[in-house]
């Protein structure tokens, strides 16, 4: 693909265009932000760029919602007192003396207990390991709960991935898997859920078009207000 990069009003506005077989001219914008344009054979440069122009509202307002979806985090140092967030509640860490190394809620805390030091290292070793087992539990246990809905409409059941990623709650792939964020997990469950389902259903619409956004409201009519307490969520 080639790059280029147009103005529009006081937003530049990057693209890769190509050509093809295809009869009309046709402008996507990637969950990564990245924007696509796909031209007739022959269309000349300059009606390329007036047409990216011409999107430039369209194409800001799909960058919002896409950086919408990025997660808001601050770094934890893992010392005693220190808050964390599990599934939309706060917990206090807390290191307890033990034989055996593990983590468990209890109570509002997060009781880490382990035979070494409890420095921050090992205790961000523990809590860190013991967020990416529950991680895999909880989201597989979503994915199901929302396929359900998600079937009716044709949607196949994805490959599910957990990642640790800084820009992204989560993302689809072309070749059909959704990914994601390991940080979603400090989200309550109807969050995880609007994330799910805005996946899945990118999974049938691959960009955020009209038809996309019919296809979530049919699949979940108050994503909305779901999205809204999603935004709102920062490390505290």
């Amino acid at each position: 693909m080639l790059a280029d990069r147009v103005v529009w009003g006081s937003t530049e506005i990057p693209y890769h265009y190509r050509f093809g077989p295809a009869k009309t001219l046709a402008i996507t914008v990637r969950p990564d932000l990245a924007v696509e344009v796909t031209a007739p054979i022959g269309t000349p440069l300059e009606r390329i760029r007036a047409k990216v122009c011409k999107r430039g509202a369209w194409i800001r307002q799909a960058w919002r919602e896409f950086e919408c979806f990025h997660p808001l985090q601050s770094p934890r140092e893992y010392v005693p007192g220190e808050t964390h967030r599990y599934l939309g509640r706060q917990y206090r860490l807390r290191a307890i003396p033990g034989p055996i190394a593990g983590v468990v809620l209890r109570r509002g805390y997060l009781d880490v207990t382990t035979p070494d030091h409890p420095s921050p290292a090992v205790l961000g070793h523990l809590v860190r390991t013991w967020y990416a087992d529950r991680a895999g539990e909880v989201f597989a246990e979503r994915l199901k709960a929302c396929h359900r809905l998600a079937a009716v409409e044709g949607i196949p059941l994805p490959t599910l991935l957990v990642r640790r990623m800084t820009h992204r709650w989560g993302s689809c792939t072309p070749a059909g898997r959704i990914i994601l964020n390991l940080e979603l997990l400090k989200a309550s469950r109807e969050c995880i859920d609007y994330v799910v389902m805005h996946e899945l259903c990118h999974l049938a619409e691959h960009n955020h078009s009209p038809k996309f956004w019919r296809l979530l409201q049919r699949l979940m009519p108050d994503w909305e207000d779901r999205k809204k307490r999603l935004n709102a969520l920062g490390e505290v």
